[in-house]
């Protein structure tokens, strides 16, 4: 039988550890035979994921060889491509020219694949700049609200991507729905924002309704008082509300598999967490609310307990200034960047009621 053959580093690590091994307690030598154990463990997990990888880049590799005249498999990596990074997926499909590089074609295809995953769908489509800002009117455009409720047109319009937890990315995307909904069917209300914050409205009733973890669920009371003044300082018609209210509880919005990364679980993993002094927009009286950081947004919380947020501040396209305050050290101010300004803002008031405001 032959010997293994150690190199000279390996003799000199083995004699050096054996050396050690005369001065060491015995407790000393169990931690060290453990240590050694989980060592060799983790090498072993290391390498069968290497071997893992290699397996799955063949198969793409393999996949990757079309054959002359047969598009079939550049379109099915493509897809693969897009499932695991959108951006590469429709840049791929573009330099091989299986969809032009146009707003309205990236658009169709979001839309009409249905082997994309629709995680990575929103993701792309919430994307702040161009092309994206101009596929997600697109993508938009394409769908059919006519003569829906507005119920029945969000179930629609869920169920072509997936929600992504980003405040910024949800905040578009709604803007683009109720807009598109309103310019389909003239005179169901007043403005746009009437039906983008009554969208967002909707959206919160169905969580607190269907999420097991809200235990305090809301009456369609509640739900009347939250929406009170949301039509341009009017009210909506009880009727509607309530027909809203019922529609939710009886069927919630069917969306595609959770994976865990849409809006009702924005809060948990904060990137950081903790109370703040916040001067109120109208009334200048400062109060202590729970602040979370999730996503490059600010929610804030009248109580750490509580479930749901008072407010959300999108921390996009603003400016920090330090405030000079003897009472109040580590004070600051957040504005709008381009003009100083206060900035909007979704929150519910101290009675509930879900209002566009400004921090």
């Amino acid at each position: 039988m032959g010997s293994e053959t150690k190199s000279p580093s390996a003799r000199v690590d083995s004699m050096e550890v054996d050396n050690l091994s005369d001065k060491l307690t015995e407790d000393e030598m169990k931690l060290l035979a453990e240590l050694r154990r989980q060592k060799a463990i983790i090498l072993a997990e290391i390498q069968q994921l290497k071997t893992e990888i290699n397996e799955v880049q063949s198969e793409i590799e393999s996949v990757e060889q079309p054959d002359e005249g047969n598009n079939s498999k550049q379109i099915a990596i493509g897809r693969k491509k897009f499932n695991m990074d959108p951006k590469k997926g429709i840049e791929y499909l573009v330099t091989n020219e299986l969809l032009n590089n146009t707003p309205e074609d990236i658009a169709r295809f979001l839309l009409d694949e249905d082997t994309l995953n629709k995680t990575m769908i929103g993701d792309y489509l919430g994307e702040n700049k161009e092309p994206m800002l101009s596929v997600l009117q697109c993508f938009v455009d394409f769908q059919n609200f006519k003569d829906l409720l507005l119920v029945d047109a969000l179930r629609t319009f869920l169920w072509s991507f997936r929600l992504p937890g980003e405040a910024q990315k949800i905040d578009r995307m709604m803007e683009c729905f109720a807009k598109k909904y309103c310019d389909q069917n003239e005179g169901v209300f007043t403005s746009t924002d009437t039906c983008y914050v009554l969208s967002f409205s909707v959206i919160m009733l169905n969580t607190s309704l269907h999420n097991p973890s809200v235990k305090d669920k809301p009456t369609v009371e509640k739900f009347i008082t939250m929406n009170r003044g949301i039509n341009c300082g009017g009210d909506l018609p009880k009727d509607l509300l309530i027909s809203l209210y019922e529609n939710i509880k009886k069927e919630a919005f069917k969306v595609p598999e959770d994976d865990g990364s849409d809006i009702t679980r924005t809060f948990f993993n904060p990137d950081n967490e903790g109370f703040l002094t916040k001067e109120g927009g109208h009334h200048k009286n400062w109060k202590k609310r729970y602040f979370i950081l999730k996503d490059n947004c600010l929610y804030y919380f009248k109580d750490i307990k509580d479930k749901e947020p008072r407010g959300i501040i999108p921390l996009e396209n603003l400016q920090v200034r330090e405030i000079n305050n003897d009472k109040k050290p580590f004070c600051f101010e957040i504005s709008a960047r381009e003009t100083g300004g206060m900035i909007k803002a979704c929150k519910t008031d101290s009675e509930g009621k879900v209002v566009e405001g400004t921090v």
